[in-house]
């Protein structure tokens, strides 16, 4: 029988900027939020890479990172995740073996394929306008850069090379799920937004797997949104803000607005559909209800962690949410 307290609930940023309201306050809230999490007992804080989107400020990952770092003292910190085909595999090598050792034994190196923006902008990335098609050669370039020096390796990445600096994998279909288990690597799922291929992502992942030097046995990590609240109705209503940014999103743009009281009022039945879809592995209610939810999650995927998404326009309620979930988790 699963012991639910022993699965750890981690916290997954996105910095959300309110609409009206600047990146300077979202990056404050995530550091507040980073200390909060940490005050309440979550095992990791990971910070997303986004780019040119105004409802996010979580573009610059590896800087947010480091302050997120500075500021706490035990929680493990790191990216879910930097999205490597924008980035050059020595550089990221260079930064985050950089992290690792201000913060020894506290930084996760999360890679993604995804651009994490629209196509102007990835081009704007990716001078070379490769799709992607590279990651897993990227990965494992990445990854020998971390790798103690070796007799006659010429390009050294100082600080990175032999650091402490646990690799993750995520994805949203199977291409990530494969990868990860070719390489031995922990496999992180993005169902609090794509959670269509969630099951045959992870039985993929757990029936391919090779056990490594880094890992001897698959590693699941399931992301999730949960909305926790004192009631229901209101848990919903906070919850009503993420699925405002959603649907913004489907209509050409991106925003994170103040919550309502009827979602139902804004959307016609095929955006409804669409952002159901998306936010299908969402937990909103009372703490029972959303305890009841993950529990469920967790027997449906076997998951061994829990990356949490909790977003509210208001910053107090956010907190709230985080807290109230941890304290039903553990009994």
């Amino acid at each position: 029988m699963t012991r639910y307290t022993d699965i750890p609930l981690s916290v997954l940023d996105l910095a959300p900027v309110r609409t009206g309201h600047d990146a300077a306050e979202a990056l404050t809230h995530t550091v507040e939020l980073a200390r909060a999490t940490e005050a309440f007992g979550y095992h990791r804080y990971w910070i997303s890479e986004h780019h040119n989107t105004p409802a996010m400020a979580s573009s610059a990952t590896s800087i947010i990172i480091g302050q997120v770092a500075a500021a706490t003292e035990r929680i493990k910190d790191g990216a879910g995740g930097i999205m490597l085909p924008n980035h050059a595999p020595y550089v990221v090598a260079e930064q985050f073996g950089t992290l690792a050792t201000y913060h020894p034994g506290r930084i996760d190196l999360g890679l993604g394929r995804a651009p994490g923006t629209d196509p102007a902008t990835t081009r704007a990335l990716r001078r070379d306008h490769q799709d992607g098609a590279d990651f897993p050669e990227q990965v494992a370039e990445l990854r020998g850069y971390l790798t103690p020096a070796g007799a006659g390796r010429k390009v050294r990445a100082i600080p990175g090379e032999g650091v402490d600096l646990p690799v993750f994998i995520l994805g949203s279909s199977t291409f990530g799920a494969a990868l990860a288990a070719q390489q031995g690597l922990p496999f992180v799922f993005a169902s609090h937004f794509a959670p269509a291929q969630l099951r045959e992502a992870l039985k993929l992942y757990r029936a391919t797997f090779r056990p490594s030097k880094t890992l001897e046995k698959p590693h699941v990590i399931v992301a999730a949104n949960a909305v926790v609240a004192d009631t229901g109705t209101e848990a919903f209503r906070i919850f009503s803000s993420l699925q405002q940014k959603f649907l913004t999103h489907f209509r050409g743009g991106m925003q994170f607005l103040p919550p309502v009281d009827n979602i139902t009022t804004l959307w016609n039945s095929q955006e409804a559909r669409m952002v159901n879809a998306m936010l299908s592995e969402s937990h909103v209610g009372t703490p029972d209800t959303v305890r009841r939810g993950l529990q469920d999650l967790v027997d449906r995927t076997h998951a061994d962690e829990l990356m949490i998404l909790s977003e509210a326009w208001d910053f107090d309620a956010r907190l709230r949410s985080y807290e109230l979930l941890a304290h039903t988790w553990s009994q």
